[in-house]
């Protein structure tokens, strides 16, 4: 074989190394498309020169000597190229296994920390869910505790506030964002904390673990409660003090009945020892009054007459006296028939015309068509006499003494507003005079027996403690306004006898009340009845309503609705701002806003106080709903109000 032969063979064999190798790479790498590829070319051209290289094929190919050489080359070239592209191949296979192991090892983290992440998920929305059942759960409770009428309070050991709930902000004023973690003694005044007091309290709740006592507490607005409490020590799971809970239970109008119930019952004994006291004076009196009566016929001299005629007063006097005792002691029934309290009226004004001094001034007023009412006249007589006396004595100067009679019908909203009276129909008598008035500190004990404000000898104090009595026994209820230095006013409500056609006759009026057309009222008073009262009898007569418990709360109001509220009913006298403040900051908003002034003694000093502040319409309380629609239905329906019969 000749060198070129050589060559080609040699050539030819390398060529099917590299076609074996690429092979291989197929095999190993899954490198097909090339793989093969290469296979099948350098398999076909080691073929060639395999051919070539046999004779006599060779025997004039010289000249190829090079090009087998270059094929030779190539062919090394190629076979190093694909032992390089080998160990690139299985440095990238290593890696692509260790990836993937590791792709397998994170896919197992994953998938267990999935699952613990899964569990904790699960475990956490469970927690979620108990949290929020359980907020749910002391959201109602302290919903639950907001509903209570009493005050629950609960403050950490060194007495700080902790919870204060919506019944503790009604009684005591303050809402839970003023006291959050304040002191007890830092929101009442100093004379309305006892320091001492409260530190013998806590010593006994810390001693024994519960305490309970009733007490006086000043309000924010300066008002005085009442309050039952009940204070319990609280321990945490250690058995350390922890708290300390406190329930409330404003007792105020508690006891204001106990201390009616008291004077009835000091009335009660006092009656009966009158009573007993006026049997053994009758016993007195009598035999005294026959001897006079018979030592008239016996007495001729002048000086003895005169003498006997004293004694004879004195002992009438005496035995009226007595009379009155055993009215107020006894409570004697008198008759019980139909009575026109006019010709009462009439006996009483020829009484004062005849006796009383000429610089008192009478006025009377009866309507012809007053109805009846059912008593006995002598005790009704008694009455009208008594507060007519009592306004004489208020005026040793002189002055105006008026006696007036009207029919009104008293409603459920005059009836909520004054706990005496009842629904119905009544006959009003009005003893009215210009005399020096009533001190306040004593109007609410001028009706004890024996109590009096004239000189020792003028007065033996049982007057309208037996105008009382009488009136009660009628069905009735007896109302006094006093101002000092401008006079008082007796207003005594009787039942009345109302005929059918009466009865009819009032029953026009009452439908043919004014109604209204959907304006907006803001009736402000301190009073939460008297607004609730009020709110429904303006919804169902055609108003809408707004309310406010104080002057601070109607301002802000109206400062944000100016342009809707046509009216406002204004109290005189509230905590925080009273009446006069908040209708002069109101007319600083709006200077032609329309008000109804309010006062609950519906007093003359109520009336100037309104006046005063520019409000030009007044309704007194309490008040029937007829008064407050036809004052509502006058103001709204004049452009520029003036003054109204009532001022």
């Amino acid at each position: 074989m000749s060198f070129p032969g050589v060559m080609g063979f040699i050539a030819s064999v390398l060529q099917f190394v590299v076609a074996g190798y690429a092979l291989r790479l197929n095999r190993l790498f899954g490198t097909a498309r090339v793989g093969w590829s290469l296979f099948f070319a350098f398999s076909l051209l080691a073929l060639l020169h395999l051919i070539q290289s046999v004779p006599p094929f060779d025997a004039g190919a010289q000249l190829g000597v090079q090009i087998e050489v270059i094929y030779s080359l190539i062919s090394l070239l190629l076979l190093t190229g694909l032992v390089h592209i080998e160990i690139v191949l299985k440095e990238r296979l290593r890696i692509e296994q260790a990836e993937e192991r590791l792709r397998g090892e994170l896919e197992s983290q994953v998938k267990e920390k999935t699952a613990h992440l899964t569990k904790a998920i699960k475990e956490l929305q469970s927690e979620i869910a108990e949290r929020k059942k359980a907020e749910a759960q002391i959201s109602e409770q302290a919903r639950l505790l907001d509903l209570a009428h009493d005050a629950i309070v609960v403050r950490d050991m060194e007495d700080r506030i902790l919870y204060w709930n919506k019944g503790a902000e009604r009684i005591y004023g303050w809402t839970a964002r003023e006291t959050a973690g304040r002191k007890v003694e830092t929101l009442l005044p100093k004379d309305g904390f006892d320091a001492s007091k409260y530190a013998e309290v806590r010593k006994t709740i810390l001693e024994i673990g519960y305490w309970q006592g009733e007490f006086t507490v000043r309000t924010k607005s300066g008002k005085e409660v009442f309050v039952e409490a009940r204070w319990t020590l609280v321990r945490d799971s250690q058995g350390t003090p922890k708290s300390i809970l406190g329930i409330s239970t404003d007792i105020t109008e508690k006891k204001k009945f106990e201390a009616q119930f008291f004077r009835a019952q000091r009335i009660e004994s006092i009656g009966t020892l009158a009573s007993g006291i006026a049997h053994d004076l009758n016993n007195v009196l009598t035999p005294l009054m026959v001897s006079v009566q018979l030592l008239k016929g016996k007495v001729t001299d002048e000086d003895g007459r005169k003498l006997l005629q004293a004694l004879e007063a004195n002992a009438q006097r005496g035995a009226d006296l007595v009379k009155q005792v055993l009215t107020f002691g006894r409570g004697m029934e008198g008759m019980h028939i139909p009575v026109d309290p006019k010709y009462i009226a009439r006996e009483i004004k020829q009484i004062v015309h005849e006796t009383f001094p000429k610089s008192v001034e009478f006025e009377s007023h009866c309507p012809a068509d007053l109805w009846t009412i059912t008593g006995d006249p002598t005790q009704l007589h008694q009455i009208l006499l008594n507060l007519c006396v009592n306004a004489r004595d208020a005026m040793p100067k002189g002055g105006k003494l008026s006696l007036h009679m009207e029919n009104v019908i008293l409603d459920e909203t005059y009836a909520a507003m004054n706990p005496e009276a009842r629904p119905g129909s009544y006959v009003v008598i009005s003893v009215a005079d210009t005399g020096t008035g009533i001190p306040k500190n004593i109007q609410d004990k001028i009706f004890d027996p024996f109590f009096t404000t004239k000189e020792p000898g003028k007065g033996a104090g049982l007057g309208l403690s037996t105008t009382l009595a009488i009136v009660n026994r009628h069905d009735g209820f007896i109302l006094c306004q006093s101002e000092m230095g401008k006079g008082t006013t007796f207003k005594i409500y009787f039942p009345a006898n109302r005929t059918p056609a009466a009865a009819e006759k009032a029953s026009e009026e009452d439908s043919g009340l004014p109604r209204g057309h959907n304006e907006l009222v803001l009736v402000v008073d301190d009073e939460g009845p008297i607004l609730d009262l009020v709110q429904k009898v303006l919804k169902r007569t055609g108003y809408r309503v707004l309310l406010a418990m104080n002057g601070v709360e109607a301002v802000a109001l109206y400062a944000h609705r100016r342009q809707e509220i046509d009216v406002v009913i204004m109290d005189m006298v509230m905590p925080i701002m009273d009446g006069p403040a908040a209708i002069v900051a109101l007319k600083a908003i709006n200077a032609d806003i329309k008000i109804v002034g309010s006062s609950g003694a519906a007093s003359a000093g109520g009336m100037v106080k309104a006046r005063d502040a520019g409000v030009q319409y007044f309704i007194p309380k309490p008040y029937t709903t007829e008064t407050m629609l036809k004052t509502l239905h006058e103001i709204l329906r004049k452009d520029h109000p003036k003054e109204s019969a009532d001022l």
